[in-house]
Formats: structure tokens, C-alpha cells, sequence
């Protein structure tokens, strides 16, 4: 099939596919009424935007410590049995949340353990989930397919943020842990309905010493790789950070409650599922000028969102933010796929996911503290304005030459021998 006519849901033709995404969605659901209801746990128990930024901090900060070792096993195991566990670990965590607090026996030390305990799981999922899309769609669908999955994603927030936030003054915050835990079913269903003959398997690593600094030294000497890998650092680390600054912008800025926090977030995923489909609908290859352009441009939404503080500029701004928010992720997951070599795929993707998501405990931290001391307003400027310079510095090495999205970089050499340093290092 031509791909400068594709449809925005042309991937959807793929009985797989539409398997993963009905069950992602229904997952995500439960997600994001989990999102919505830990940072109002943990500010109920500590009324502190640094425990908040700490919280965010551990759910991500094993993505930092152990993601290049989820990129290997990503390259190592069969996807689709990798992600059956990973969705077992999620559901036993969440289930887990729900019985501490549930009982009342909750403290914020739990909270802490079982949010980092989430984030290993996360550590080996995210690669291996972002690796199967290739094997689901193949190589012409990828972007299109990543696109609709994340506009479930985002479709998903919308419900998902707005049910969680009207259900706390409801039910409270203890039900909203079951259904997570709950929704984690439906991705198992759909894994188990899938005819796996029609998935697009590709050779899996066997088992060497030295694999997690083969990727990274892939990753490294490739320009077309590494240059926009370190503005995505960039990006990710300080812009990002919405989990941490939204619910303090909503609280504390503009002196609203859980329902108004419920709600940006809501219009916040209304903007990001437009992104999400004007992405599918894209026919063009994704690269890095179009994420340097991107990158420019939610730094300018995001100053736009606290120009003002009111809720009716929030809620414009927020929907503007989640749209080009969306879309450089897009644009950034599919560069680097359709970049790498196949046999590297996870292990680059590893490394996409410690810059995705590892970054929080970082970003996460400081930007709890930059809330707690001068507003959240001030941290999401700080923000926009580390999205800028990285927008620019990027565009200029584009400009330049030498950061182009080939067909896929081959691996410049063999899986090397490595010393026993080296063995120790994977």
C-alpha cells in the first residue's frame, strides 16, 4: 500500500492491532483514574508539593536504574508472552494500592514502595510494549498504529480523568485503585485472543555478555540517533512534568479543588487525542525537523496555559498543550523506531523509555520543588523555556546536515566480545 494514502485508521484493518487497542483502552481508563487519585492521596496525607514531586519521582526512577536492562529482555524474550507478566505485575500492584487504602492502614512509605514497585514493571513493559507494534502492524503502519494507540491513550484521559476526578468526593479515593487493578484484564484478554501466526515476529537476541552497552554505544556513534535523543532529554526531563505542576497549578494557582484538577486534565486529553489523530492521518516519514518544530511549538502552548491564571485560560491552554505534547512523543517514538536496526530495537527503545520516563525522578523532583517554593506557574515557564532551547539547538543540527531518518541504521559491527568490565556493565 501507498503510504502517501493511507487513512488516519488504516492500521485498525489488522485484527491484532484492534485487539490491543480495544483492550489498551479499557486498561487506561482505570490508569488514569489511578493518576487522578495518587498525587490527591499523597497530598491528603502530607499537603506537600515535594512529597508529590517525590511520588512521581519513584514511580519513574526505576525506568532510570533498570530501563536499559528492560531493553534487553525486550530483545531477548517473546513480546507477547513478556507482556502477559508485565500486566499481571501491574494488576497485583494496583490491586495492592487499593487494600491499604481500602482499610485505612495506608501511610505514605506504602504509597512510596508500591509507586517504585509499579515502576519496574514499567521499566520492562515500556520497551517491550513499544517494540511490539512493529510486530502487530509492521514496518508501513508503525507510525499510523502508534498514533491510534496513543489517541486511545489520551481518549482513555478524558474519561478516565474526568470520572476520577468527579468519583473522589463520590466514593473516595480506594475504589478508584480496584478499578485500575480491574482494567488491567481486558490488555490480558485481548493478548490471549490474538491469532499470534499473524504477528510479524522478528529474531530475538540470544543471550551475550555486554548487550546494555552494545545499545548504548549503538545508540551513541549514530547521529541520526543520538542527536534527537538528547533533545528529547531535554524536552522530557523539564516539560513534562504535568503530574507533578497541574495538580499544584489547580490547587494552589488557581484555588480550585479535585474537580477542577479533574478537569484540565480532561480537556488536557481532549487536546491530546486531536493530536494523536492529526498524527495518524499524517502520511509523511516523522523526523527530526518536524520534532525540533514540535518542540518550539509546546513551548509556546505552555506559556500560553499560565499567560493568565483563570480557569477558562487554563482549560484553552491545556488542550493546546496536550495536542503538541502528543504529538512530539509521537514523533519522537517513531523517529527513533524506524531509525534503529532491528536487532537493537529494544534496546534503543529501553533507552527512549529512561529518557521518556526516566527522566522524572529528575524533572518530577524539581519540578516539585520549584512549585512548592515560586508556584507551579513558574515551573511550567521553566519548562516551556528548557522546550525552547532544545527546539532551536535541534533545528540548527538539522540545518547543519547529518540528521536524517535513513530506512534503518545497521548496527556497524558485530555483537563485540567484551572484556569482563564490560560483562559486569550488562
Amino acid at each position: 500500500m501507498d503510504t502517501e494514502h493511507r487513512g488516519t485508521f488504516a492500521s485498525l484493518r489488522v485484527r491484532n492491532f484492534r485487539l490491543f487497542v480495544v483492550g489498551q483502552l479499557l486498561s487506561n481508563v482505570g490508569t488514569w483514574m489511578q493518576l487522578i487519585a495518587l498525587p490527591l492521596l499523597v497530598l491528603q496525607m502530607t499537603n506537600s508539593g515535594v512529597a508529590l514531586g517525590l511520588v512521581t519521582a519513584l514511580g519513574y526512577l526505576p525506568i532510570l536504574l533498570f530501563g536499559a536492562w528492560g531493553g534487553v529482555l525486550a530483545d531477548r524474550v517473546d513480546n507477547w508472552r513478556l507482556l502477559l507478566w508485565t500486566q499481571l505485575g501491574f494488576a497485583a500492584l494496583a490491586f495492592a494500592l487499593w487494600a491499604v487504602v481500602a482499610t485505612g492502614v495506608a501511610t505514605v512509605w506504602m504509597v512510596y514502595v508500591l509507586t517504585f514497585a509499579t515502576g519496574v514493571v514499567t521499566a520492562v513493559d515500556m520497551p517491550t510494549r513499544q517494540s511490539f507494534y512493529l510486530e502487530l502492524v509492521g514496518r508501513d503502519d508503525l507510525t499510523n498504529a502508534m498514533s491510534l494507540n496513543t489517541a486511545t491513550f489520551t481518549g482513555a484521559r478524558i474519561v478516565g480523568a474526568a470520572l476520577g476526578g468527579a468519583l473522589v468526593a463520590w466514593i473516595g479515593l480506594a475504589p478508584l485503585f480496584l478499578v485500575n487493578g480491574i482494567s488491567y484484564m481486558a490488555v490480558l484478554v485481548a493478548l490471549l485472543a490474538m491469532r499470534r501466526a499473524d504477528l510479524h515476529p522478528r529474531e530475538l537476541v540470544p543471550r551475550a555478555k555486554g548487550q546494555i552497552r552494545e545499545g548504548i554505544r549503538y545508540v551513541w556513534e549514530t547521529t541520526p540517533l543520538r542527536v534527537p535523543m538528547i533533545a528529547m532529554l531535554v524536552v522530557f526531563t523539564f516539560a513534562f512534568n504535568w503530574q507533578v505542576l497541574i495538580p499544584l497549578y489547580a490547587t494552589r494557582d488557581l484555588g480550585g479543588h479535585a474537580g477542577l484538577f479533574g478537569a484540565i486534565m480532561a480537556v488536557f486529553g481532549v487536546g491530546s487525542l486531536a493530536g494523536a489523530l492529526i498524527m495518524a492521518g499524517r502520511s509523511s516519514r516523522p523526523n527530526p525537523r518536524r520534532l525540533a518544530v514540535l518542540s518550539l511549538t509546546l513551548a509556546a502552548c505552555t506559556v500560553a496555559m499560565v499567560a493568565v491564571l483563570t480557569p477558562g485560560v487554563a482549560f484553552a491552554g491545556a488542550a493546546l498543550v496536550g495536542a503538541a505534547g502528543i504529538a512530539f512523543a509521537i514523533t519522537a517514538n517513531s523517529t527513533l523506531q524506524l531509525t534503529a536496526d532491528e536487532r537493537m530495537r529494544g534496546r534503543v527503545m529501553s533507552l527512549y523509555s529512561v529518557i521518556f520516563l526516566g527522566s522524572t525522578p529528575i524533572g518530577g523532583a524539581l519540578a516539585g520543588v520549584v512549585g512548592e517554593a515560586w508556584g507551579a506557574r513558574a515551573g511550567l515557564i521553566l519548562g516551556a523555556a528548557a522546550a525552547a532551547i532544545a527546539g532551536v539547538w535541534l533545528l540548527a543540527r538539522v540545518r547543519a546536515g547529518g540528521v536524517t531518518v535513513p530506512a534503518a541504521v545497521p548496527v556497524a559491527r558485530p555483537a563485540a566480545q567484551p572484556d569482563a568490565a564490560d560483562a559486569a556493565g550488562s
